[in-house]
This record gives structure tokens, sequence and C-alpha cells, in this order.
């Protein structure tokens, strides 16, 4: 036997030095099949596939003749993304010539009525040229570019590639402004380096919001001066009983630095009337018997509520609106205003009718969940709605109507775009109450004409929310995300004409290799043709 595994061991020894020393070069090696134009996701508005490819090599640059400060930050971020896997240069530079090119051209027609965030990709055997109006537009192209490079273009360690693009025309612009994701981080507290794992992750499918929850009856998670309980002890819980967290007023701002380094704006939520024990638990002034009740570790809602008949409550609200406002550069402030089950209806309308031009006093724009509308939505309001298929026809009447007066709406039906719906009754993590949705049933629907009888130009867009009762690590908010999120985001996305079951199950399965590059959990589901493991 010791020649048979002599033989073995110099076999073993030849092939590790094939791997290395010995590898054949890149150029030489066959090119895998270059990922086609038309397996992008979100589906762009045009795709025009052309013969040939275009390679990267040692000698490629990225380009950025006539840059500003933000079209290098883009070029920079590209850069970053490639360099490890390719183990490349990739030199940034102004001059002009091959390779990758980023390039503004907002006088250009054919560009600006691209609009904000839109953008075109032209790859050839020479260069990829990628064109916008503005910056936004750029980013989102490199998330494109990202997509048609080999999956393992994502790693952070030297890859083997070769680097192959298709060549083509990509022409792209979104179809509604408001693409969103909601995380709940009150429930459980997600730390900054956490929630910017996930920004990362939605800024791969074009998501350009970022809803923060920041307060519920289990934790108030955002330091304000004025009332500094709120943080130190509304926050020091979670649900289960853990230590819970709290952002200090620098977290919350290099999160929202973080955030629109991706080109997405944050939207805090501070939700009221209800929702609101870990506040009440602070401050026993705001209640009415004026005592404290203890802090909550459980998952029911609808207990808790603001005093509507004090003038505290609303210094309060004020407070924290302005120094919230203050830390806010985005348009949107989220007051919250569902389930509060504890509050009569007219001390509901009385305290959301209060509140709405405070915020608006600090330059914000009022939204709320749709439960808002059965107050009176001040003009310019926005209406999260969060209904299902159970809902009432007289609640879905009561928003219709609201967005018929000018009310826009934001579409999160809870059965369709709750993230934290279980898949199955098999589900490890998540709750059902919606029902069970699953990932057809997530993409399947039409923000357009999914509330009959609301003007198609009153939705300002969908959002993807993900509550966090059952979640409490990175890996669990991704397998409830994924592969769902990027449905909802090509819903907000994509043209109405792409939306289509059949195909887009094939472009989700085939983003598989390029979540497994980046270390992100995923669900696989029976509904989708995955690659083979």
């Amino acid at each position: 036997m010791r020649p048979h595994r002599l033989l073995c061991s110099l076999l073993l020894v030849a092939a590790a030095g094939l791997g290395t020393a010995g590898a054949t070069p890149a150029a030489a090696r066959p090119a895998a099949d270059p990922v086609p134009l038309d397996r992008i996701v979100p589906a762009p508005v045009s795709a025009r596939p052309a013969p040939g490819v275009h390679r990267l090599t040692e000698r490629t640059a990225i380009r950025v003749p006539g840059a500003t400060g933000e079209t290098k930050r883009v070029a920079a971020y590209l850069a970053d993304v490639l360099r490890p896997s390719t183990g490349y240069a990739l030199p940034v530079t102004a001059r002009g010539g091959d390779g990758i090119v980023l390039r503004l051209a907002a006088k250009a027609p054919e560009i600006r009525k691209l609009g904000a965030e839109g953008y075109r990709l032209t790859v050839t055997g020479r260069a990829v040229t990628l064109t916008a109006a503005r910056p936004a537009g750029l980013f989102h192209g490199v998330q494109t570019l990202r997509q048609l490079l080999p999956a393992a273009a994502e790693r952070r360690t030297a890859q083997p590639g070769p680097w192959t693009i298709a060549a083509g025309t990509i022409t792209d612009t979104p179809r509604y402004a408001y693409r969103g994701a909601m995380l709940d981080v009150s429930r459980h507290f997600f730390s900054v380096d956490k929630v910017k794992r996930y920004i990362d992750q939605l800024a791969l499918y074009k998501i350009n919001k970022l809803h923060l929850h920041l307060s519920d009856d289990q934790g108030w998670r955002i330091a304000i001066d004025s009332w500094p309980r709120l943080a130190t002890y509304g926050g020091s819980t979670q649900v289960g009983g853990g230590p819970g967290g709290y952002y200090t007023k620098a977290d919350y701002k290099e999160i929202v630095r973080y955030a629109q380094s991706r080109y997405l704006t944050v939207v805090p939520e501070i939700d009221m009337p209800g929702h609101t024990n870990a506040a009440l638990a602070s401050y026993a002034e705001l209640n009415c018997d004026g005592v404290a009740p203890p802090l909550y570790t459980g998952t029911e809602v609808g207990f808790s509520s603001f005093c509507v008949p004090k003038q505290v409550t609303y210094d309060f609200v004020d407070d924290v609106v302005r120094e919230l406002a203050a830390m806010t550069p985005g348009p949107y402030l989220h007051i919250g205003g569902d389930e509060a089950h504890s509050t009569s209806h007219e001390d509901y309308v009385t305290f959301m009718n209060k509140v709405q031009p405070v915020v608006a006093e600090y330059g914000k724009t009022v939204v709320g969940w749709h439960q808002l509308t059965g107050a009176t939505p001040i003009k310019g309001a926005v209406a999260q709605y969060w209904g299902y298929d159970a809902t009432g026809a007289a609640e879905k009447a009561q928003v219709v109507g609201a967005a018929k007066k000018g009310t826009k709406l934001v579409l999160s039906p809870a059965d369709r775009a709750y993230m934290d719906m279980q898949y199955t009754k098999d589900t490890p993590w998540g709750l059902h109450w919606a029902g069970y949705v699953s990932v057809r049933r997530s993409y399947d629907w039409d923000p357009g004409s999914y509330l009959p009888g609301a003007p198609a130009g009153s939705v300002l867009g969908v959002e993807a929310p993900l509550w966090s009762e059952t979640l409490s690590r990175s890996d669990q908010v991704e397998y409830m995300a994924f592969p769902r999120l990027p449905g909802i985001a090509e819903l907000g996305w994509s043209p109405v004409s792409t939306h289509d079951w059949d195909t887009y199950k094939v472009r989700i399965a085939s983003q598989a290799p390029r979540w497994e590059a980046l270390g992100i959990d995923y669900y696989r589901s029976p509904e989708v043709p995955w690659p083979a493991e």
C-alpha cells in the first residue's frame, strides 16, 4: 500500500502546484459565459445585448473625467468592492481612456430624462461606460455592473477570474421614488455595525429609504438630551429581557452618514400615541395617573398610550421631534400611529392632529401608519398602508378616501411585504398573524393597482418592514429578508411590464452565488430553481 500512498501524495502535490505558482494565467483560461443582461434584479427598463464581452485586467482603471467629489466617491466604492477579489490595482483617475468610465451628463437630454436615480450602462470590448445625471444614478448603475460580473467578484479574498462582462446597453430609471425597508431596532436592539451591514444589502437592490423603528413598548433606542432616561432606562431591555441598548447621537449620525454614502435616506420613527411603554416607564409624568409602569419585555401590543389631555405630553413630543429632526437630513419623520387600542378614537384624533403640525414646524414631512387617515392627515402627509387581505372594507375605503384628497401612500401590505412573516409553518423564526408569505406571494402583486380606487399618482412607493420580536441576529434578519426583499425592491424599481414570476424566479435564483460570496444567509425556497449546490 505504501507505493500507492506515495503516488497519491505526489498527485496531490502536483495538483496543489497547479493551483498556485503553476496556475494557468487568467488570460489563458477559457472564459466562463458572462452574466446575461436579462438576469439583473431589479429588472431594468431596457437591456439590449450586443456581441462580445469586456474583460477586466490588471491594466484596468476606473476613470472619472471631470469628476465631482461625489462621483469620485462612487468610483472609490466600486474599486473597494472589486480590488480584493480581482487582485487588481484599479486606480481611480480623472484621465480619459478605456476601462471603466463613470460620467455625469446632466445636460444631455437623453440622460436628464432618466432623472436623479436613472443611469445608462454601455459595455463594449474597450470600455464599460456608466452615465447618469446625478451621483445616485451612478451608484445604482454600479450595483447593476456588480451583477454583470461573476459572483466571485464579491468575495474579499483573491479569486482566479476571469472577469468578463457581457456587451450591450442597459437604460434604467425607477418606477417609484420611494423604495424602502424598515428595521425594527426596538423589539431587539441592533448595533451600528449590524445596521450598516443591512444598509449594504439594501443598496445592492437599489433600495433608497431605511426606515428605523426607534421606539416601542420594549425599548427606546435614540438618545434625547432633554429626556435622557428615555435611552438610559427605556432602552435598557428588549424582548425576552436582554440588555437592549440605544444609539447615542453620534451613533445615529454615523448610521445616517453611512446610509447617505449608499444613497439611502434614513426615515426615523417614534411610534405614538401607542407602543409607548418604554417612554411611559421612563417618565411617570407622561402617564395620566402619574405612575410609571414597569419595563416590558413581552410581545403583546395595544396596551400603552400617552396621556392625551396632558400638556406635558406635547412638550415631550416637541422636544423629541425637534432633536430628532435636527439629526436627520432626510425629509421624512415617521410618527407611527398604529395599534393605539388603549387610546379612544376621540383622543387619537386629537393627538395626531396636534402632533402633525409639530413635525411640519421642524421642517419634516409627516409619515404615519395608515391609521393616520382616521384622523386628519395634513397637507403633504404620507400614510404607510400595512393592511392585508383580512383588513375590513371600511378601513381600506378610509385610506383610499385620504389618497383621493392628496395623501400619498407607501404600500407595505403585511401579507406581501412584511419580511418577518414566516415563509411556511416550518420557518424557524418570524410570526404568521398575517398568514404565511411565500417568495412568490411577496412578489406577485402590483403596487399601482393594489388598493382599488386609490389614484395611481398617490402611490409614492413600497416598503418591506422587518419586525424583530423573534429576530436578534443578522443571520436571522438575512434569512427572513432574502429572497423576498429583492422582490419588493423590484416592485418599486422596475416597470410593471417586467413583473412576471416565471422569469423573476430564474433571475432571483441566479443571485444565490452572489449572496453566498457576500456571506448573506437566505431561505432556499422550493418555489425557486436554485443552482445545484
